[in-house]
């Protein structure tokens, strides 16, 4: 399910598409807090593929959600490319995040009002950008979606969702994709034909794609997994089959 493209080790930095040095997420404070992130350093080269899994309370979508600017780390930084993110103010984060990464989340997060154009045009229209049309054309038909621009979500199966929601996070383009379980509210059958989407994006267009997932399966179509437990990297795994990626989370406890 992967192909030869050279992978990046935890360590390797130069020219990484993202990565986070030093990371820490704190919830709440003083004997309350809660650590979800507890020092992570990881890099993610530019065409490669990564699922980040662990066990339930790991801090594996708390990493996703920082790397992707959704949530501000409480120490350490996150880079896209050689732009430190982690600490720029909130427009200039958001401007940013619109042109140089999309976000894949579980639930699709559809406006079911609008049309599938519509809502793949939702992100520019938000930041005050006039759509282009063609590019909402090509995305949609990236995703297998053309001719489908003027339904709604409603007239939709939940993996043609899915789609419409690749496809809003890439008409702008990104450098990196990040999702969040995408396959998890699927049937096992749409879920791959999801993640054949997003391992031709790394194939094909030399997309960096970094998805959490609870499924060794999910897993197998990455170069690479990177496990997490009580909110440190404790593992980084090349290329493993999904028996591989099952046995070491069940050493986990996940």
């Amino acid at each position: 399910m992967t192909t030869d493209t050279a992978v990046v080790t935890a360590q390797t930095w130069t020219g990484a598409a993202a990565r986070a040095e030093e990371l820490h997420r704190a919830y709440g404070r003083g004997g309350a807090a809660v650590r979800a992130l507890r020092g992570v350093s990881v890099a993610f080269a530019p065409g490669t593929f990564t699922a980040v899994m662990g066990p339930s309370g790991s801090g594996k979508t708390t990493l996703l959600h920082c790397l992707a600017g959704m949530d501000r780390p409480t120490g350490g930084t996150v880079w896209w490319g050689g732009t430190e993110v982690s600490r720029l103010p909130e427009r200039r984060l958001a401007e940013l995040r619109r042109s140089r990464v999309g976000f894949v989340f579980q639930a699709f997060n559809l406006m079911p009002a609008m049309t599938v154009a519509q809502n793949v045009e939702l992100p520019g229209r938000l930041a005050g950008e006039r759509p282009d049309r063609a590019r909402v054309l090509d995305a949609l038909a990236r995703v297998g979606l053309a001719g489908r621009e003027r339904h709604r979500p409603g007239q939709l199966s939940g993996g043609q969702q899915q789609r419409v929601a690749i496809a809003r996070a890439l008409v702008a383009r990104p450098e990196v994709l990040f999702a969040d379980e995408p396959t998890g509210a699927l049937d096992r059958a749409t879920g791959h034909d999801i993640l054949d989407l997003l391992r031709a994006g790394v194939d094909h267009d030399g997309q960096t794609c970094v998805m959490v997932t609870h499924d060794p399966v999910a897993a197998g179509y990455a170069d690479r997994v990177l496990l997490l437990a009580d909110g440190l990297l404790v593992d980084d795994l090349v290329r493993p089959t999904a028996a591989q990626v099952g046995e070491r989370l069940s050493q986990l406890g996940g």
